[in-house]
């Protein structure tokens, strides 16, 4: 169910079980980041995620789950947590397109995205209140963050789920576009990406990680940058950035140290 595509230095994963929302069991994260690794390895500068299909990722396949023996942090302790892990910190901007149902583990991969653009028709919010059980993958931290503590506890309980208007618009994430737009916007994205300064482009998600998960300060944070700057000005493509600039003419950057 998950599909990888490689062309020109861009790596596209698709979930593609658009019959259950591409709603992932154990067997499609054991897949989803066997994907994300064979996409590092095939050295792409930069990664599109996608799903097939009337939503994104629904969340958790809980359709064969028996609640009383329910090995609930294996499958989000054991396996979500470290494919979000591994998808955050991979080593080229990542873009997701993100359409109809964005839940649970589904809000998870966007969270753990770099940039996510949002279709009209997302619905994004904590749909758990009626199963009992509460928001995971990240879902707190991010609503907590951009929404404050009383607009995510109102989402949480009521279980309204937000659109992708106003998603954007509460700062979840970074643009909104028609449906019929926002994949090949994501797509041209990263293809714009990939013939960037992808060395540079890693020290900014680097230094934002840092900023989030480490909660710098101004001066701790400009010092990371500074320091960020020297290593880069070492590089090939730091070279051929001031190289165009003076001769007034396009860089051609590799992607490399």
């Amino acid at each position: 169910m998950i599909e990888l595509t490689v062309n020109d230095g861009v790596a596209e994963i698709t979930l593609d079980a658009p019959e259950k929302l591409n709603a992932l069991d154990p067997a499609a994260l054991a897949e989803l980041d066997d994907a994300y690794q064979r996409a590092e390895h095939a050295d792409v500068r930069a990664l599109v995620l996608r799903g097939e299909g009337r939503a994104f990722c629904a969340g958790r396949d809980i359709s064969h789950v028996d609640p009383t023996t329910d090995d609930v942090l294996g499958y989000l302790g054991h396996l979500v947590t470290p494919l979000l892990k591994r998808m955050s910190r991979f080593p080229a901007p990542t873009f997701a397109v993100a359409h109809g149902a964005c839940l649970g583990v589904g809000l998870g991969l966007l969270i753990a995205t770099d940039v996510v653009y949002v279709a009209e028709s997302a619905r994004i919010g904590s749909p758990f209140a009626k199963l009992g059980a509460t928001l995971d993958s990240g879902g707190h931290a991010l609503f907590y963050e951009r929404l404050g503590a009383h607009r995510t506890l109102d989402l949480i309980y009521t279980g309204r789920l937000m659109s992708g208007a106003e998603a954007v618009a509460s700062g979840l994430f970074s643009r909104v576009f028609p449906d019929g737009e926002v994949t090949n916007t994501a797509r041209d994205a990263a293809r714009t990406a990939a013939a960037g300064a992808t060395q540079a482009f890693i020290e900014s998600k680097r230094l934002i990680a840092q900023l989030r998960d480490e909660r710098l300060g101004l001066w701790a944070s400009m010092d990371a940058e500074n320091r960020a700057q020297a290593a880069l000005c070492r590089s090939a493509d730091y070279r051929e950035g001031f190289a165009a600039f003076q001769a007034k003419r396009d860089p051609v950057f590799t992607g490399r140290g």
